[in-house]
């Protein structure tokens, strides 16, 4: 039984790719507990695993074996709908490319996964949102009207709005210069800070990893290191 003062827990988790007559194997047996609340960073170089670690713990991506609870849901049980399903209003997901619909104003961006999840006061809760994120001037831009800073922060106000228990970032910067992702970094690990979620950003950043609580290091398809740097700073 999973204790619930953790967000994740698993234990002997698979994933493998491919057909059966040429499979791949893409993560070898993770066994991980990341607490409620943990700002937690997860390293390491291309192919190593890490953007399909994240697809797994946020239930965009099947495990093929191991189980997995997040956020109380028991992961390896549920069906595809249930994945979905279980995803909405639990976990909010802030990628490298923004991922904001183009036809969609900043508001509707935000307030659009809300109500389709049955949130009645989705829309206040959007304007709210933006507001902190510093974007309460811009409500009703579109993306295209919107700089990749300002994107980003409407993804972050995407993915916090619901209060989600956990929040997964890959490479939040990766598409910004170096000033405007320092900003992004400062605000994502703030409005962590603001609503209490778990928080796993996957980064090729050891200066930003360092700022994290916990530091995990991937290399072929499992965790090589487990280590919680001596100080850190939340801004």
């Amino acid at each position: 039984m999973t204790s619930p003062s953790l967000a994740i827990s698993a234990r002997n988790l698979t994933l493998t790719l491919g057909s059966n007559a040429a499979p791949v194997t893409i993560l070898r047996g993770i066994d991980l507990d990341i607490p409620r609340g943990e700002v937690v960073a997860l390293l390491g170089p291309s192919g190593s695993g890490k953007s399909s670690l994240m697809a797994v713990l946020s239930g965009l991506e099947r495990a093929s074996g191991g189980t997995l609870k997040v956020a109380g849901a028991d992961f390896a049980a549920l069906t595809e709908d249930g994945l979905a399903a279980a995803r909405r209003g639990r976990i909010g997901i802030v990628l490298q490319a923004f991922h904001l619909l183009p036809t969609m104003t900043a508001a509707e961006n935000v307030a659009t996964p809300m109500e389709l999840a049955g949130m009645a006061d989705a829309s206040p809760r959007a304007l709210a949102e933006l507001e902190a994120v510093g974007l309460g001037h811009r409500t009703g831009h579109y993306p295209t009207q919107l700089s990749g800073g300002e994107q980003q922060r409407v993804a972050i106000a995407r993915a916090t709005a619901p209060r989600p228990d956990l929040i997964f970032a890959d490479e939040p910067t990766g598409n910004l210069d170096a000033a405007t992702g320092e900003e992004i970094i400062k605000l994502l690990l703030a409005r962590r800070a603001e609503t209490g979620a778990t928080l796993l950003i996957i980064t090729h950043d050891a200066s930003l990893a360092a700022r994290c609580e916990r530091v995990l290091t991937m290399a072929d398809g499992v965790i090589v290191s487990d280590t919680r740097p001596r100080s850190t700073a939340a801004a």
